[in-house]
């Protein structure tokens, strides 16, 4: 029978750990209840690795390496989320709940994760403190929402809010993110096919053209010459793109990198109506989830700022916050400023004079998601022909630079 070791917390407030035999994790808790104690960690063991090492025992060494701090993804997060959400709902204690699903069978960082949550809510914390200390997984955002539903006794339907509004961002971000697949390919096939033209495929007719002794038409002795560059410099081409790639990433985690980027965004043909419309429907969509779960505005606006992520779009979500004097109108100070457009703030008006903010930033956000759909379609319907038309004149280039040679070899020959 396998053996486990545990600490629990007494009544009285005392820490116990020992060990104990069970046919499983669940009778082993059981066991600890039973004995009036709370427990705070159980794993399970060997009767030999829980007996005291004896004086003719080895000393085992092992080398430990860091280990970086487990973290959730946005999906993973959304499915817990909703688990949470239904355990609750059907009645569950929230510890008990967090003990159901720490015996999933999923990563291991995931599980980590959840058994720290049952572990401090076993302990006395609330479940807004325990996610507090796991900040790259769970966003002001969240934590704050589950605060409010704590507050309102009402965790479950902020849980399922929560749960929806995931839904939302994943699948605004699935939408980019498909539409840049298929260019992506048609990038990555077309490169690599003209690599290997160019490296491979042009030095063997290059030897036969040398070979014959015939002068060469321009275009293809302008391809011998790229070949050559190629050959001769690639490797020096590829460690300086390499490079340039790292010090364009770290000048982009800086915040003046940030701006200058974020800002240039703001000005690019199709991609900006992308970037605004995901940014405002993320701001509605957050907004109105968090006032709807009881929020204050100017704390929401602060979490607000601190996810929609555009630091253009930040920063005059934090003036306007600044401009905000009664704490409760927002739509003038977000129109004082050039970032927001005159829709969005009129209709924000609009739902602070009949008193239903939730629902004018609900209107907001389905505004917005049709946007950003629409300028999605837009893009892949610009993009997709400029990329084959761009891959047809390289690869057109190639080959009519080695037929032109063709046939002024071969004419040649006929003379």
């Amino acid at each position: 029978m396998p053996i486990y070791t545990y600490t629990a917390r007494l009544a009285s407030g005392d820490k116990k750990e020992g060990t104990l035999e069970a046919n499983d994790r669940q009778s082993a808790l059981i066991q600890i209840e039973r004995m009036g104690a709370v427990p705070v960690s159980i794993r399970e063991g060997t009767a030999a690795a829980a007996a005291p090492s004896g004086r003719g025992a080895k000393k085992r060494f092992a080398l430990t390496l860091p280990q970086r701090a487990p973290r959730m993804n946005l999906r993973d997060v959304l499915l817990l989320t909703g688990e949470m959400s239904d355990l609750l709902a059907s009645g569950m204690t929230l510890g008990h709940a967090l003990n159901t699903l720490s015996r999933r069978d999923t990563d291991p960082g995931q599980t980590a994760i959840v058994t720290a949550l049952r572990d401090e809510i076993i302990q006395g914390s609330s479940l807004s403190d325990a996610l507090r200390k796991w900040p790259k997984t769970f966003s002001p955002l969240y934590v704050s929402m589950v605060r409010a539903g704590e507050a309102s006794g009402m965790l479950s339907e902020a849980l399922s809010r929560l749960r929806t509004h995931y839904e939302r961002v994943l699948e605004a971000r699935e939408k980019v993110s498909m539409a840049l697949i298929y260019p992506a390919i048609i990038l990555l096939l077309g490169g690599a096919t003209l690599v290997f033209a160019v490296v491979f495929v042009v030095p063997r007719f290059t030897a036969i053209f040398a070979e014959l002794g015939s002068t060469l038409p321009l275009p293809t002795r302008i391809l011998i010459r790229l070949s050559e560059l190629m050959i001769d410099y690639g490797l020096v081409v590829l460690i300086a793109a390499v490079a340039a790639g790292i010090l364009l990433r770290n000048a982009l985690r800086t915040e003046k990198g940030r701006l200058v980027w974020h800002r240039m965004q703001l000005h690019l043909p199709v991609v900006r109506h992308i970037i605004t419309a995901n940014a405002f429907g993320h701001f509605a969509r957050t907004l109105g989830a968090l006032l709807n779960n009881g929020v204050p505005v100017l704390q929401a606006l602060g979490i607000v700022e601190e996810t929609v992520g555009n630091v253009v779009i930040a920063n005059e979500i934090h003036e306007a916050r600044e401009r905000v004097t009664d704490g409760s109108s927002i739509s003038g100070p977000l129109a004082a400023g050039k970032i927001f457009p005159p829709l969005l703030t009129d209709m924000l008006a609009v739902g602070e004079e009949s008193g239903d903010m939730p629902g004018a930033l609900a209107h907001i956000a389905r505004r917005y998601d049709s946007d950003l759909d629409r300028s999605v379609k837009i893009l892949t319907t610009l993009l997709e022909p400029v990329l084959m038309v761009g891959m047809a004149v390289l690869v057109g280039f190639v080959a009519i630079s080695m037929l032109l040679a063709v046939f002024d070899l071969t004419s040649g020959l006929n003379v």
